[in-house]
C-alpha cells in the first residue's frame, strides 16, 4: 500500500477516514479500567470499595465507559495451547492500494484470524492467527489468504513462546 492513502472518485478524492477522538477520562475512570483489565469479572460493588467511590458513581461511570466504547466488552483469557490451539503465528501481508476494505472484511470472517492491523512499514498488515496443527495452518495461509482479493504476498512468522498476560484467543 502506497504512503498516500487518498483515492479518486466521482466526487473528487476520498480522505482517509478520522477516527473520533478519544473521550477524556479522569484519574478514576483509568483505575476503573486497569481493575476490569486485570478481573473483568469484578462485581461493581468491589470496583466501588477498591476505588474509594459510591456504588451509585461505580455503576454510572462504567455505563458511561460502554456507551462511549472505552469498555467495548468483557472477556476470558485462555490459553490457546489448552484450549486446542497449539500452532500460534503471525502473518505478514502485502496488499494493492486501496484493497484494506476487502482484506479487513475478509479477515474478519476467518475464525483463526484472531487480531489484525493496518501497518506502515515493510508491509501492509499484520494478523495473529492460532490454529491447530500445521495442515490447518498451510490451508488457512495457501487457500484463505491467497485467495482475497488484493492480496500480493504473505509472510509467516512462528510463535514459539508468548507472554502469559497478553494471550488473545478471542
Amino acid at each position: 500500500m502506497d504512503s498516500d492513502e487518498r483515492t479518486s472518485t466521482p466526487g473528487g478524492p476520498r480522505r482517509p477516514e478520522r477516527r473520533p477522538s478519544a473521550p477524556a477520562l479522569d484519574g478514576i475512570d483509568q483505575r476503573i479500567v486497569e481493575e476490569l483489565s486485570r478481573d473483568a469479572r469484578v462485581s461493581v460493588r468491589a470496583l466501588a470499595e477498591r476505588l474509594h467511590i459510591s456504588r451509585a458513581n461505580a455503576y454510572s461511570r462504567l455505563d458511561r465507559l460502554l456507551e462511549e466504547g472505552v469498555v467495548r466488552g468483557f472477556t476470558v483469557r485462555l490459553d490457546p495451547v489448552k484450549a486446542g490451539f497449539g500452532t500460534s503465528v503471525y502473518v505478514t501481508l502485502k496488499i494493492e492500494q486501496n484493497s484494506w476494505r476487502t482484506v479487513c472484511d475478509r479477515l474478519r470472517g476467518l475464525p483463526a484470524v484472531r487480531h489484525f492491523a493496518l501497518l506502515g512499514g515493510d508491509f501492509d498488515v499484520l494478523a495473529l492467527v492460532r490454529v491447530r496443527d500445521a495442515a490447518e495452518l498451510r490451508a488457512l495461509v495457501l487457500h484463505e489468504f491467497h485467495s482475497i482479493p488484493g492480496v500480493r504476498s504473505t509472510r509467516t512468522l512462528v510463535i514459539f513462546e508468548e507472554s502469559a498476560d497478553d494471550l488473545l484467543l478471542g
